[in-house]
């Protein structure tokens, strides 16, 4: 693999970080919303990775990572009684997203750091290069 490929696979990872940071970001700023419904309820999402392949020749090459899908978490939503409140159902509850704020920050973290790790990947296969070509003089 060349230099020139590390940017390709920098670069993808840095969209998928992008991604994650936004899915993290969309939960994070759902996490307090009210529904009456169960079924309305907003419910957290993560972002499903895939290896991408360059399969020239049958020689398969890591190439990168790309975003799989979004997917949407199965848990059930946090059930609240609160008569008093105007989102309440016939029954009296509210729902509240399935979200912790607790583990969708350290995912934001997560996802800056591998985010920082491939800027400097960039930068350092840039220096390389750069140095490479003065080789030559």
């Amino acid at each position: 693999m060349s230099l020139l490929g590390n940017f390709d696979i920098a670069g993808s990872a840095l969209s998928a970080q992008s991604i994650r940071l936004n899915t993290v970001a969309s939960n994070l700023a759902n996490a307090e919303t009210v529904s009456s419904t169960a079924e309305g309820t907003y419910r957290a999402r993560q972002p499903q990775f895939e290896t991408i392949f360059n399969d020239s020749m049958h020689n398969r090459q890591n190439m990168g990572v790309r975003v799989r899908q979004i997917l949407e978490s199965q848990g059930a939503p946090t059930q609240q009684y609160q008569p008093e409140h105007p989102m309440a159902d016939d029954k009296g509850y509210i729902y509240l997203p399935n979200v912790n704020a607790i583990e969708e920050m350290a995912n934001m973290i997560s996802a800056s750091r591998s985010y920082q790790s491939n800027v400097e990947v960039m930068n350092t296969s840039k220096q390389l290069l750069m140095r490479t070509l003065s080789l030559g003089q």
